[in-house]
């Protein structure tokens, strides 16, 4: 419920009281589970990336030793689009509150991203390795131009407009 409230209405605009009526709980009851708004926050930022990590992790992990990279690559997108539009409120949540919350919670969440980011490092240095990539390119601006287009689908993507399956081979075409 924290997750598809913040999703939806930000990190200032959720209160823990809101949280407790959409879980039909008494707003006190949250503490039992939780110590505060900001344990929540991190839980929801937690489960987000795990979601996205766990489904590019299981996407490349099928696929056949010796892949090429370009057909990794289109595996990692659409997993990691899979992630954050067809699973849960949990990545979508993380990625619209993340730069909402306040530091000490970004701080906390900062060691997932960063592995994350460590992740799609090597992926792109395999790609250089394997002659995919030019090794000219700074491979953090790659990372963060697809990373930040992936993410940004949140705000735009609309499935009544075009399928899931397109939007992913349409993003990995312009990638």
């Amino acid at each position: 419920h924290a997750a598809r409230l913040l999703r939806e209405n930000g990190y200032a605009a959720v209160s823990l009281r809101q949280i407790a009526a959409e879980a039909n709980i008494k707003a006190g009851s949250i503490y039992y589970h939780f110590e505060s708004k900001e344990e929540i926050l991190h839980h929801v930022l937690e489960e987000g990336l795990r979601v996205i990590v766990q489904e590019v992790n299981k996407a490349v992990a099928e696929l056949p030793p010796g892949t090429p990279f370009r057909e990794r690559l289109r595996a990692v997108i659409k997993s990691h689009l899979h992630g954050l539009l067809q699973v849960g409120d949990f990545s979508s949540a993380n990625i619209r509150i993340y730069g909402q919350v306040p530091p000490d919670v970004r701080k906390r969440h900062y060691v997932a991203r960063r592995a994350f980011a460590d992740w799609w490092d090597a992926f792109l240095e395999q790609a250089v390795a394997e002659g995919a990539l030019r090794s000219n390119l700074n491979l953090s601006v790659i990372r963060v131009f697809i990373v930040g287009a992936l993410n940004w689908t949140v705000e735009w993507y609309d499935p009544r407009k075009g399928s899931f399956d397109a939007l992913a081979d349409q993003l990995y075409t312009i990638i």
